[in-house]
């Protein structure tokens, strides 16, 4: 039995300075550009709430990355895991998305080859495909239990969770006009499509027996048995992600029903306005 207490909770944080420098240059360069790069070029200004949602995003996935939950995941537990991946592919890329201003991504437009690079992987089947397809493939047992023995093997799924999550995420927050999102009711057709996968993987994981090394051997934590730490953690990545989908998809969903009134009754004021002039003695 393991012992997971208070103290583990207070010293076992991750300072790996891949972390901690590649974070700091990226808020870095973040305030650099919404501050003097953008007053030289007089872009418009970052608003309160992309700021905050850029920091949110990027605070979320620190923690998720240097907090004893890292340690929780990589010797223990893997459902602790899956909650870790929830930050990285779903929490912290539409933040990022959603903090970022459209200027941003003038640099992208302006090179043809960068742009249609972008315009490529941003398309919305594309980017649908290759986010599943790195999550699928990181969770198959042999590399999964490789990036567990490996740092650099894990650093680089890491990577590649959240650049993927990126793209994933592009076509609901995109924040250019050139590589635009879908329309309202495409956005809800996707998101319900992209929930898809992650549902079978974690139904998949949910019913089936041990199947990762490193958690059958690993010591065990609050008496949970290795079967039971893996139908958790594909009960975290079935449920709480596609609860988050939902929660978009019903926004979006409103969102769509009130600019179908309003045209409705853009529709109805036009005929009521014709068929008074119609009325109307000559």
């Amino acid at each position: 039995m393991a012992n997971i207490g208070l103290n583990f909770w207070l010293t076992l944080w991750n300072w790996d300075p891949s972390i901690v420098i590649g974070t700091a240059l990226i808020v870095g360069l973040y305030f650099y550009a919404i501050g003097p790069v953008r007053k030289r070029h007089q872009f418009a200004p970052a608003s309160k709430g992309q700021i905050f949602a850029f920091m949110l995003g990027m605070v979320l996935m620190f923690l998720a990355l240097v907090s004893p939950l890292d340690e929780l995941g990589d010797s223990y537990l893997f459902s602790a895991h899956m909650v870790q991946h929830l930050f990285l592919t779903t929490a912290g890329p539409p933040l990022l998305l959603i903090g970022t201003p459209e200027w941003f991504i003038k640099p992208v437009v302006r090179n043809k080859l960068i742009f249609k690079t972008a315009r490529f992987l941003t398309y919305p089947a594309v980017a649908f495909v290759l986010f599943n397809a790195d999550f699928f493939l990181w969770h198959a047992p042999s590399l999964y239990d490789a990036t567990l023995e490996n740092q650099a093997i894990h650093i680089l799924e890491h990577l590649t969770f959240i650049i993927f999550g990126l793209l994933n995420w592009w076509p609901i927050f995109s924040p250019s006009k050139d590589l635009p999102r879908l329309s309202i009711g495409g956005q809800i057709l996707y998101l319900f499509l992209s929930g898809m996968p992650v549902v079978l993987l974690g139904a998949g994981l949910t019913f089936a027996s041990p199947l990762y090394a490193p958690y059958i051997a690993a010591p065990r934590v609050w008496g949970i048995s290795a079967a039971t730490d893996q139908q958790l953690g594909g009960l975290i990545m079935w449920v709480p992600g596609n609860i988050i989908f939902i929660i978009i998809m019903s926004a979006l969903f409103l969102r769509w029903m009130q600019k179908k009134e309003r045209e409705q009754a853009a529709q109805e004021r036009e005929l009521y306005e014709a068929e008074d002039a119609a009325d109307l003695p000559v």
